[in-house]
């Protein structure tokens, strides 16, 4: 675990803690081998050397960046939530969507891997 992602994720009250956990449990779990810092402030997750999503915590909601294709290729299913340039949110009122998050972040992973051959 890295120490700054950690201490990115105490900043925050317990029950946003959680959430930062869970996420970051999915990316580590779908991209075993990604590496883990903090970039721009947030944590940051790279594969084969190239960025594969990156998250983090804000007043009233998760942010999830999964630039800068991982937006497009589910538009569809994010576009129930509020969305910026290869941003999306994630209110804290509602539950995550884990299946999602879980899809996107394989998305990545496989399109990361295809560019590295």
């Amino acid at each position: 675990m890295n120490k700054a992602v950690n201490e990115y994720i105490s900043q925050f009250p317990e029950e946003v803690q959680h959430k930062l956990e869970v996420i970051r449990a999915i990316i580590k779990e779908m991209a075993p081998e990604a590496e883990e810092s903090i970039s721009y402030g947030i944590p940051t997750y790279k594969l084969n050397k190239k960025p594969l999503v990156y998250f983090s915590g804000n007043k009233n909601h998760i942010g999830f960046y999964a630039t800068p294709t991982g937006h497009a290729a589910f538009a569809e299913e994010l576009s129930r939530y509020k969305q910026g340039k290869g941003s999306v949110q994630f209110p804290f009122k509602e539950p995550l969507p884990l299946k999602l998050i879980e899809r996107i972040v394989q998305f990545r992973v496989a399109e990361n891997n295809q560019r590295k051959k």
